[in-house]
């Protein structure tokens, strides 16, 4: 299995920094049928980039979606918008029962790797 492939969710805000939709990550880690387990791997992962020194507003930001229902009526739902290191700490923080997760790890681990010796470069 080559595990998700992050970059195809990757967005640049208009500064050109790049960032992640918890809602379209969902998907990938195996959680597409509930929110709310998705949710308790977040705020798992939100602890850990505490625990490591980072500043979570940093790199877990609450965000407001908008959805169309059948109807037409509009529904506001919460996601957030993650840094590489968010999803590298929610991939890590998964549920390791599922299939999708530790393709995720592996890859987030070489992503992770990759950025570090580019800084290193820099």
């Amino acid at each position: 299995m080559s595990g998700p492939n992050f970059d195809s969710i990757k967005h640049l805000n208009p500064y050109n920094v790049e960032y992640w939709q918890a809602r379209e990550l969902q998907p990938l880690l195996g959680y597409q049928s509930s929110w709310q387990n998705f949710e308790k791997v977040i705020e798992k992962a939100k602890v850990s980039c505490e625990a490591t020194g980072n500043i979570v507003a940093d790199h877990f930001n609450d965000a407001i979606k908008p959805i169309t229902g059948g109807k037409g009526a509009v529904q506001r739902i919460k996601d957030y918008y993650l840094s590489r290191l968010a999803c590298y700490l929610i991939a890590m923080n998964g549920d390791p029962r599922k299939p999708e997760i530790a393709p995720a790890r592996k890859k987030q681990l070489r992503s992770k790797k990759q950025q570090e010796d580019q800084d290193t470069l820099l």
